[in-house]
C-alpha cells in the first residue's frame, strides 16, 4: 500500500533525475508520474492555476521534425508556469562542431532543464552526462518513454487499472516498442509483439523488459503471427511502417509488412471491448485500416492530448 510519506520519498528521489528511458524509473516512480499526470490533467481542465516552475527555463533541442512533441512540451512548460526554447540543430553551435558535452555544459549555465529529440541515443545518453540539470528524452532511435507514458496514462483512464492487462503491438520493432515493451515490463502488464523478419525489437531491449518483467509477474512474448499476439489483447497498438529516417524503404517495407495491418478481421482476435492505439501520424490504409482506426475502440486523440499531461508531469516530478 502507497502511503503519504511513501509518496514524498518519490517525489524527493525524482527531483534532478533524467528522464532517459522507462527502464531507468522503478514500477513506483512510473505509477507516481501517471497519478501525477491525471491529477496535473484535472487541474488544467478545472481550470485550476498551477505553476510550480514558475520562473524556470526549459530548452528543446529538435534535430527531428515534430507536432506533438514541440506543441506538448513548449505549451506543458507555460502551464506550469515556465518558458520554453526552441531550438533547431540549425539554432545553435551543436549542429556546427561544438560537442554535445559543451553544448549541455554551458546550457546548463541558461536553463533549468532541456529536452533533446535526436537520432541517436547515445545524443541524449552524452547530453545528460554533460549537463547539472534534468535532461528528458524527448524520442532517439531506441526508445520514445513520453509517449509510452502517455500511452499508459490512457490505459489508466480508461480501463482503471493496469496490473494483468495484455498490450499487443503489431509492427515494426522500433523505438515506441522498446518503450511501450519496458513500460508493460514494469507495470505488471504482459506484452506480445509480432512483426515480419528482420524488423523485430533489438534484442537488448527484449532482454532488460524481460528482466523488469520478473520483479513484477508480467510476460513478454515476441512472435511472428500478428493473430498469435492480438490474442486476447486488452490493448492493440501499432505504428507506421517507415518510421522518419527510413522513408528510403518504404516501398521495402511495404512488401514485408502487407500481412502486418491492424485492420477489422484481424482485431476479432482481441477483446470485445479493446482499445486501439497508435502514436501518431498514422498512414491510413497502410499499417492500419480507416475502420479499426476512426473507430469506436480508438483512443488516438486521447493519447495524443495526453502527450502534454504525461509530459507536464515529468517536467514538474524532475525540474
Amino acid at each position: 500500500m502507497t502511503t503519504t510519506a511513501n509518496l514524498e520519498e518519490i517525489a524527493l528521489n525524482l527531483k534532478g533525475r533524467d528522464f532517459l528511458g522507462l527502464v531507468d524509473y522503478t514500477p513506483e516512480e512510473i505509477r507516481y508520474l501517471l497519478d501525477l499526470a491525471i491529477e496535473l490533467k484535472r487541474k488544467q481542465k478545472a481550470g485550476e492555476i498551477y505553476h510550480p516552475l514558475k520562473g524556470k527555463s526549459l530548452g528543446m533541442i529538435f534535430e527531428k521534425s515534430s507536432t506533438r512533441t514541440r506543441i506538448s512540451f513548449e505549451v506543458g512548460m507555460y502551464q506550469l508556469g515556465g518558458q520554453a526554447l526552441f531550438l533547431s540543430k540549425n539554432d545553435i553551435q551543436m549542429g556546427r562542431g561544438e560537442t554535445i558535452r559543451d553544448t549541455a555544459q554551458v546550457m546548463s549555465r541558461y536553463l533549468d532543464g532541456m529536452i533533446l529529440r535526436t537520432f541517436g541515443h547515445r545524443n541524449v545518453v552524452e547530453l545528460a552526462r554533460g549537463a547539472t540539470i534534468p535532461v528528458i528524452n524527448a524520442l532517439s532511435d531506441q526508445s520514445h518513454p513520453c509517449q509510452a507514458l502517455a500511452d499508459y496514462q490512457t490505459a489508466l483512464e480508461h480501463k482503471g487499472k493496469l496490473a494483468g492487462l495484455k498490450v499487443a503491438y503489431i509492427g515494426d520493432g522500433n523505438n515506441v516498442l522498446h518503450s511501450l515493451m519496458m513500460g508493460a515490463a514494469k507495470l505488471g502488464m504482459h506484452f506480445a509483439s509480432a512483426s515480419p523478419e528482420g524488423y523485430d525489437p533489438a534484442e537488448s531491449s527484449v532482454k532488460s523488459s524481460r528482466e523488469a518483467a520478473q520483479e513484477t509477474g508480467s510476460r513478454i512474448d515476441i512472435v511472428r503471427d500478428p493473430r498469435e499476439a492480438i490474442e486476447g489483447a486488452d490493448i492493440v497498438y501499432t505504428d507506421v511502417w517507415a518510421s522518419m529516417g527510413f522513408e528510403e524503404e518504404q516501398k521495402d517495407r511495404e512488401k514485408a509488412f502487407k500481412n502486418y495491418q491492424v485492420n477489422e478481421e484481424l482485431t476479432k482476435y482481441a477483446k470485445n471491448d479493446y482499445l486501439f492505439m497508435h502514436c501518431l501520424p498514422a498512414h491510413r490504409g497502410e499499417e492500419v485500416s480507416e475502420g479499426v482506426i476512426d473507430g469506436k475502440h480508438s483512443v488516438i486523440f486521447d493519447e495524443a492530448e495526453n502527450r502534454l499531461h504525461a509530459q507536464k508531469a515529468v517536467m514538474a516530478a524532475i525540474m
